[in-house]
């Protein structure tokens, strides 16, 4: 088995991201630092307001890879 495969359970996008947040399955969220910045505030608020770290040190192609998708991600949870 690879090392990708003990990778922790990921979510991409926005608005899946968002619902995570909500629902408290989220561990870490990442929002790329060349992201929109309405994905930035609405991110970071609701982070904030649900004890999620959050982590904006990536780029949305970083975030990508990270994710093991072969498109670019501006926001991503690691689900607990």
């Amino acid at each position: 088995m690879s090392a990708k495969n003990y990778a922790p359970a990921c979510v991409a996008g926005f608005n899946q991201s968002q619902k995570c947040i909500r629902r408290g399955r989220a561990k870490r969220v990442y929002v790329a630092t060349d992201a929109e910045d309405r994905f930035v505030s609405e991110t970071s608020e609701l982070c904030k307001t649900f004890g999620v770290i959050l982590d904006t040190t990536k780029s949305k192609t970083e975030l990508g890879a990270l994710c093991g998708i072969d498109v670019d991600c501006a926001v991503c949870a690691f689900l607990k």
